[in-house]
């Protein structure tokens, strides 16, 4: 199995973690789940996070032929946009992703917007293989956490989004639109059939208690072993219970609502008004 050189960039203000992901004798390279910055008090778009990618990129001589997004996430908005601009490369993301599109098309009526995944260039099908230079690639389709959920296997590493934490901080939530306690057991299975020694990436970290240190590599075999939701002597019945159970006591992400609106365009912000100013909608009372 080869082993792509990988990369993390780590965003503190939202705990996300982006990665580069290279073939070394090639120098072809992938970005996945990059951040634009946003902060919700002014309502200001900066790009020193993407710039960070950028910078390495350009500094290792490295092309890009894929943006890969993991899901349509609920907890920063996409830089993909901005990376193509600057470096090229095809986005991309499960083809799913049009169930997630077809309900927040909805929620914040944006009456415009296609549900058919066509903002993004590519959409893979569950088990849809590819090449980043010379290694081999596939994907896996992981939903649970939202229906469009996947995971990319890229040589002997998995980018699993937020289908699984750190061992010691568990699994994810399953409460949004089209989420499932059920499937993500199912989903995190099919990752735990990957060789024990596979390195797995996570798309966050928040630190578990008694843990000082932000971390977000391991491997499958430490997440059979130790991870604390979902383990080899955890039952299915179990793990959806306890995961039902702590999805019921849990708020809201603080930036769903900018998130969602952008990350289903594909990272695309909304269109200017005749003033010339980009706005995003707050739906009151609805989620």
């Amino acid at each position: 199995m080869k082993q792509p050189d990988v990369k993390a960039f780590f965003d503190e203000a939202t705990f996300t973690v982006s990665y580069v992901v290279s073939d070394p004798e090639t120098r072809r390279g992938a970005i996945i789940d990059p951040v634009l910055d946003y902060d919700p008090s002014s309502g200001r778009t900066t790009t020193r996070s993407a710039d960070a990618i950028i910078d390495y990129i350009s500094a290792t001589d490295l092309g890009v032929d894929w943006i890969l997004e993991t899901h349509v996430h609920a907890d920063h908005l996409s830089g993909a946009p901005y990376c193509k601009e600057k470096l090229g490369g095809h986005t991309a993301i499960g083809k799913n992703v049009s169930a997630v599109q077809n309900v927040f098309k909805g929620i914040f009526n944006i009456k415009d917007l296609a549900i058919d995944g066509s903002q993004f260039e590519h959409l893979f099908d569950d088990n849809e293989t590819f090449k980043l230079g010379n290694i081999d690639a596939r994907v896996i389709a992981t939903p649970g956490h939202t229906p469009a959920c996947v995971t990319y296997v890229i040589g002997d590493c998995a980018f699993v989004g937020d289908t699984l934490f750190m061992p010691d901080f568990g699994t994810a939530r399953t409460d949004f639109p089209g989420g499932s306690a059920r499937q993500l057991y199912n989903s995190i299975q099919q990752i735990f059939t990957l060789p024990d020694d596979t390195r797995l990436f996570m798309c966050h970290d928040y630190k578990a208690p008694g843990r000082d240190v932000f971390a977000w590599e391991t491997t499958v075999h430490e997440q059979r072993e130790k991870n604390i939701h979902i383990n080899d002597t955890v039952s299915e019945d179990e793990f959806v219970a306890l995961r039902e159970g702590r999805d019921s006591q849990l708020g809201m992400p603080k930036l769903i609502l900018p998130s969602i609106q952008v990350n289903i365009r594909a990272g695309l912000l909304p269109e200017a008004e005749d003033n010339g100013v980009r706005y995003l909608k707050i739906p009151l009372d609805v989620v």
